[in-house]
């Protein structure tokens, strides 16, 4: 073994550095507290569905049960983002987007619930006559187009100013979700099996596979609203006076 050979095993055998492991466990930290954060927020919905065996026969019941879910998401996703700025305080992140997010959120998951709810008793109607068939696969596309625009509303309000209002998000937030359908179908598909892995494997979809899908499907979904992100932060700044206003331009 020649000398070059040599020091280049010993640099792959030589151990990481502090910081690689620090980053490590911040975000083991991170991804187990907010999985215990979102189930104590979403307790009553948990609870509820660990002791009814057929959910989707009390589907209305369980879209009621739903609701706290809507901040908690949003507190979720300030973990999330905190986790990329390099903290790990959990609780003051999560607390953060919960509190700045609880009431819009709330009012976009009623209207997405309500929603996909009314798409869903159509579909379920018209699958039953001869021509319904053909009419299923719009009431499906529609309802997972709601879905998305309402992760994306989310996504966008756990971050933006509580000064930005919902209307100026909502148009912007549908034309991007449209446009990158795709990336938009892969955050509904990490959803949905995130939902599969609760149902089926309660302790481990909440304690373990929880805030990883989450994680990539706001990834996914914060790439394909990032303009609308930009613009809502930029709202939510006083703007600087320059001397054509009149004045001078703050310190």
């Amino acid at each position: 073994m020649s000398a070059y050979e040599g020091g280049s095993a010993f640099r792959l055998l030589r151990p990481a550095r502090q910081e690689t492991y620090e980053k490590l466990f911040s975000t083991v930290y991170v991804g187990l507290m907010t999985n215990v954060l979102l189930a104590v927020a979403c307790a009553p919905l948990l609870a509820a569905l660990a002791v009814v065996r057929n959910p989707f026969a009390s589907w209305p019941f369980f879209a009621v049960l739903s609701l706290p879910c809507a901040p908690a998401l949003a507190g979720a996703f300030g973990c999330f983002t905190a986790l990329g700025e390099g903290s790990a305080d959990v609780l003051c992140a999560f607390w953060d987007g919960y509190r700045r997010a609880a009431a819009r959120a709330l009012l976009v998951w009623t209207a997405g619930g309500a929603a996909v709810g009314v798409l869903t008793v159509d579909a379920l109607a018209v699958a039953r006559t001869p021509w319904g068939p053909a009419l299923v696969p719009f009431f499906c596309t529609a309802s997972a187009l709601v879905a998305a625009l309402v992760f994306a509303l989310l996504v966008l309000l756990a971050e933006s100013p509580g000064t930005v209002r919902l209307r100026g998000l909502a148009l912007p937030c549908l034309h991007l979700v449209a446009r990158r359908w795709y990336l938009s179908a892969l955050s509904i598909a990490l959803l949905g099996l995130a939902i599969a892995v609760v149902l089926l494997k309660p302790v481990v979809g909440v304690f373990l596979a929880c805030s990883p899908m989450l994680y990539l499907a706001w990834a996914t979904t914060r790439f394909v609203v990032a303009p609308a992100l930009a613009a809502g932060g930029s709202a939510g700044r006083p703007r600087k006076r320059s001397s054509g206003d009149g004045g001078d331009a703050p310190p």
